[in-house]
C-alpha cells in the first residue's frame, strides 16, 4: 500500500480532536473508515501511531515523530495547490497568520481591505500571539507568517526576520485613575500590573524597565494572553499596564484607557515580520505581507 494523502489528513485529525469519533465526526467520514485509515497507515510504517483509551485516543511516541512530518507535508501540498491556483490567476485558498494584539491594532484595519478586494475568496485565519507561542508552526509551515515584536534571542536559523519599525510605550491606566497625572515611574512603584506577555518572560518585561530606572521590582498582579484581558483589567480596575505607544491614541480603547504622561522614554522592541527563509510564499501570503508593509511604512517615521 502507497501512502495517500488521506493517511495524512486522518492521523492529523485524530492528534487535533482527540479521539477518532471527534475526527470522523470533523472530517464527514464514518468512524469505521477512518479505523481502517489508520490500521493502514500503521500497517504501511510498521509501527503503532495511536494509544486507544476510554476517553478517546492520542498519538505514541512513533505517531508523534510521524505527526510532525506529515504536519509538513500536508501544509506544504496545500501552499502549492493555493500557489498553482493563484498564479494562474486564481483567487482561492488559506493564508494563516498569527498577529501580535499591537499588529491587530495598528496595521490590519489597513491591511484587510485590500487584501480582501485583491482575494476574495481566500480565507484569513489570524491567530493573536506572540513569536514565542508560534515559532515551531513558523517552522513546520503550518502558519505562513508572524507581525509582532521581535524576539529577544531573534528567531530559528531557519527563519527571516524583516523589521518593519521601532516602538516605543507609554503606561496606560483607566480614565479617572487617582494616579493618572503623575509624571515619574519612581511615584508608580505601589501600582498593581498587568503584564502583556509580549516576551517570553512576564518578569522581565516589567522588571528591566524598573530596573533600569533604579526602581524596586514591580508588583506583577495579572498575567494576560490576550488584548482584550489586558484592556478589561485595566479599564476595570486600579492596575495600569505598559504598553506600545499606539494603544493610547487607539479608537478601541480611547474611552476606556489613557495615558499617565510619564516624563521616562519607555523602550520597546521593534515590530518585525517573520516567516520561513529557504521556502517562499503563496502568492496571497506575499500580498498580505506586502499590505502590513504598507500599513506599518508611517509608523517608520514616528519615532
Amino acid at each position: 500500500m502507497a501512502l495517500k494523502l488521506h493517511h495524512l489528513r486522518d492521523l492529523l485529525a485524530i492528534a487535533e480532536q482527540g479521539s477518532i469519533n471527534a475526527a470522523a465526526r470533523h472530517l464527514g467520514i464514518g468512524q469505521p473508515a477512518l479505523s481502517r485509515s489508520i490500521r493502514d497507515l500503521e500497517k504501511e510504517l510498521g509501527a503503532p501511531l495511536l494509544e486507544r483509551h476510554a476517553r478517546g485516543a492520542a498519538l505514541t511516541p512513533m505517531g508523534t515523530l510521524f505527526a510532525r512530518r506529515a504536519s509538513v507535508a500536508v501544509s506544504e501540498l496545500r501552499r502549492g495547490r493555493d500557489e498553482i491556483q493563484q498564479s494562474q490567476g486564481g483567487v482561492q485558498g488559506t493564508v494563516v497568520a498569527c498577529l501580535s494584539s499591537l499588529a491587530h491594532m495598528a496595521l490590519l484595519p489597513d491591511a484587510l481591505r485590500p487584501f480582501t478586494l485583491r482575494y476574495p475568496n481566500v480565507q484569513l485565519h489570524l491567530i493573536e500571539g506572540v513569536y514565542p507561542m508560534v515559532e515551531s508552526q513558523l517552522k513546520n509551515g503550518t502558519i505562513d507568517v508572524y507581525i509582532g515584536p521581535t524576539p529577544e534571542s531573534g528567531p530559528a536559523p531557519e527563519l527571516q526576520l524583516e523589521k518593519l519599525f521601532d516602538n516605543t510605550r507609554v503606561v496606560l491606566a483607566r480614565r479617572g485613575h487617582p494616579l493618572c497625572d503623575v509624571t515619574q515611574l519612581a511615584d508608580l512603584v505601589d501600582v498593581r500590573w498587568v503584564t502583556t506577555r509580549i516576551t517570553a518572560f512576564d518578569e522581565s518585561e516589567l522588571g528591566g524597565i524598573f530596573e533600569s530606572k533604579g526602581l524596586p521590582p514591580p508588583r506583577l498582579a495579572l498575567r494576560a494572553e490576550s488584548a482584550l484581558s489586558w484592556i478589561s483589567a485595566v479599564a476595570f480596575s486600579d492596575m495600569m499596564t505598559v504598553s506600545p505607544r499606539q494603544w493610547a491614541t487607539s479608537p478601541m480603547v480611547a474611552h476606556l484607557l489613557m495615558q499617565v504622561p510619564i516624563d521616562e522614554v519607555i523602550a520597546a522592541p521593534s515590530i518585525a515580520l517573520i516567516r520561513r527563509a529557504a521556502i517562499p510564499p503563496t502568492p496571497a501570503a506575499e500580498y498580505f505581507c506586502d499590505m502590513l508593509r504598507r500599513a506599518a511604512a508611517p509608523l517608520t517615521r514616528l519615532i
